[in-house]
């Protein structure tokens, strides 16, 4: 209770260089017992892996984070004293879970450098766990953080990576991992690549088992599947079926989602630009932001409306519309 206090309170002030310190110590406890040359209660951290993996549920992220990276560091103890094999194995995959979720929440927050320093903890824990799909799951998160924040060559490199460890069978992991590799691809101007890794996640989410479709992190539901085909067809100028993506996302999405909203709605606004209404464009993104707590509006969404702002022509800088969304941003 102490650790997770410490955590939330010096998390309140968002990422600062002690809150980064703090989170930084937390891995590295964890991190320095997955060597593979080294050698309570594993339910309930079983449990609370897959009770993080349902999301923010309209928690501050940094609260979430503080939580995860509690939990997190109680695997430590479990993991410095000798297991049976099979023990080991899920104690690593619990491991990788939470380092990944925890990854997402600071990709989230658009603090890149540490997102990738937790999913190179996630990657070496699913390694050792044996659990390809989770491996593979790593990865193609690992890759929206390239994606995100303007390298989409290297998250399409990422994206294949983890198609590859996936396979080809229909799992969550595979199919996540092409709807990635469709994003990164479509903006790396490739769009025969991207409509092909876009065909391929289809095909795969048509053969999804139930138990893979549920919506968390861990997982790969319809609403994830039309976000990232939101994405994908707003990145590549179709916007008929962008629309229909973001429509169907927007319709299951709950109305705690409120990162997932703002990003769909900046989707809309997008395709609104290449429709030639760029002023409503920057209204409705505006309007997106502006809706949001202030925990909010940093990171990923600030980059996604920073994107659309940028692929306005300069000299549209100076109308009010424009000039009001880079207000917003410049906050």
């Amino acid at each position: 209770m102490k650790r997770r206090n410490l955590l939330r309170g010096a998390l309140a002030a968002g990422l600062t260089a002690p809150a980064l310190a703090a989170l930084t110590a937390a891995r590295a406890d964890v991190d320095q017992t997955l060597s593979p040359d080294m050698p309570q209660d594993l339910a309930d951290l079983e449990a609370a892996a897959e009770s993080y993996g349902y999301g923010y549920h309209g928690q501050q992220p940094t609260r979430v984070l503080a939580d995860l990276v509690t939990d997190f560091t109680t695997l430590r103890p479990l993991l410095t004293v000798p297991q049976s094999a099979p023990v080991r194995a899920r104690l690593c995959r619990t491991a990788g879970q939470m380092a990944g979720m925890t990854a997402i929440v600071l990709h989230d927050l658009g603090s890149r450098r540490e997102s990738r320093a937790w999913f190179a903890t996630a990657a070496r824990a699913a390694a050792e766990s044996g659990d390809d799909q989770l491996h593979a799951w790593v990865l193609a998160r690992e890759a929206m953080v390239p994606l995100n924040y303007g390298a989409p060559k290297a998250a399409a490199d990422l994206a294949e990576r983890a198609r590859h460890v996936a396979g080809h069978r229909p799992t969550a992991a595979a199919t996540l991992a092409a709807a990635v590799a469709a994003r990164a691809y479509a903006l790396n101007h490739q769009s025969e690549q991207a409509r092909a890794a876009l065909e391929a996640a289809d095909a795969l989410m048509d053969q999804l088992p139930e138990s893979e479709r549920s919506d968390t992190w861990l997982t790969y539901g319809e609403q994830k599947h039309h976000v990232h085909l939101s994405h994908a067809f707003t990145t590549l100028g179709d916007t008929r079926l962008a629309h229909v993506s973001q429509e169907r996302a927007l319709e299951l999405s709950a109305p705690t989602s409120t990162m997932t909203r703002t990003l769909l709605n900046i989707d809309a606004a997008a395709w609104s630009h290449h429709d030639g209404d760029t002023e409503q464009a920057c209204r409705r993104t505006v309007a997106a932001l502006t809706g949001l707590p202030p925990d909010y509006r940093t990171g990923l969404v600030r980059r996604r409306a920073l994107d659309l702002y940028e692929a306005i022509p300069a000299q549209h800088h100076h109308e009010r519309a424009v000039r009001d969304l880079w207000d917003v941003l410049a906050a």
